[in-house]
């Protein structure tokens, strides 16, 4: 392997803020003539070091790998996370894997990362380490658009809070979701409203707040995106009493059932809340899609003949 401009992290969500630190590895490695390099792990390294810790992730390890391939940085190197590797202290870490391994000669830290065991040491110490093994310890400048923190826990945040627009603008893409279409309840249908109901307990990434919201859909396997409204939550109206995820694509018929499914979030239209009747809910439900289709309209301006799922 080359000499490397590495920097390393969990990198949840490659957001804008991440991606302000991947560029300044690419900008150093062309100015210094060596390889660029990002460095994570397969997972949290909380679910090592907490065994009962679940993440709420903004991404799977597939999603990460295809952000970080679009940021045009010459490596990934994914390592696997594991009790031996969280051992390490952070001068063991960069002597046996960012020298030995690796071969980093220059390592960009983010303004508030931390590596080793228990993350006990700082920046000072990485520097100092840095001048003993050879490789030069550079801190990066917080990315901070509008004075505004750009970080995966301000992300889950937004997203805890239903203001998906707020998370996608922190992103610099669409929060998108994926899942397995399961058999559901068969009350959309009943309505008019049929729907694809996804497995919440396949769903590795965090859940916007309970709600209406209007999405692009598409099957894992496909290019094409459909519009679509999901809802979230316990389905009140019909005393529902566990987590659901159900989306209505629009001018869509056909069976999805198995199939794997991708989820973009674009606005929240509204909260969940409990109806009268099943028919003030057919009636609220077609106000929201001629409202999700005016977003569209306006917005996105997608063209549903140019959208094919098969």
């Amino acid at each position: 392997m080359p000499e490397l401009v590495a920097t390393i992290g969990f990198f949840d969500g490659v957001h804008r803020g991440h991606r302000f630190l991947i560029d300044r590895v690419i900008e150093e490695a062309q100015r210094s003539g060596m390889s660029s390099a990002v460095i994570t792990f397969d997972r949290h390294p909380r679910e090592v070091l907490q065994t009962d810790y679940q993440p709420d992730l903004l991404s799977t390890l597939d999603e990460k790998l295809l952000l970080l391939s679009k940021t045009h940085v010459d490596n990934t190197v994914v390592l696997h996370f594991d009790a031996s590797l969280a051992a390490l202290t952070a001068h063991d870490f960069m002597r046996d894997v960012l020298q030995g391994e690796l071969k980093v000669r220059k390592l960009i830290i983010g303004y508030d990362n931390r590596f080793g065991h228990n993350r006990s040491e700082g920046f000072d110490d990485y520097v100092r380490y840095g001048k003993e093994l050879g490789i030069e310890v550079i801190r990066a400048d917080a990315f901070l658009p509008d004075d505004v923190r750009v970080s995966s826990s301000v992300i889950r945040t937004c997203l805890r809070e239903g203001r998906v627009e707020d998370a996608n603008r922190l992103l610099g893409y669409d929060y998108t979701i994926e899942s397995r279409i399961v058999s559901g309840y068969q009350n959309g249908r009943k309505m008019g409203f049929p729907t694809a109901n996804l497995d919440v307990t396949r769903c590795q990434q965090l859940l916007p707040a309970s709600g209406v919201y209007a999405v692009l859909v598409r099957l894992k396997d496909s290019v094409g995106w459909k519009r679509g409204m999901m809802n979230i939550g316990h389905r009140p109206t019909f005393n529902g009493t566990t987590t659901s995820m159900e989306v209505n694509l629009f001018n869509f018929s056909g069976d999805l059932y198995g199939q794997e499914l991708l989820v973009s979030f674009i606005s929240k239209i509204r909260d969940e809340r409990k109806f009268d009747s099943i028919d003030a809910l057919a009636e609220q439900l077609q106000h929201d899609k001629v409202q999700i289709n005016k977003l569209f309209d306006t917005t996105y301006h997608i063209d549903d003949n140019l959208i094919n799922i098969q």
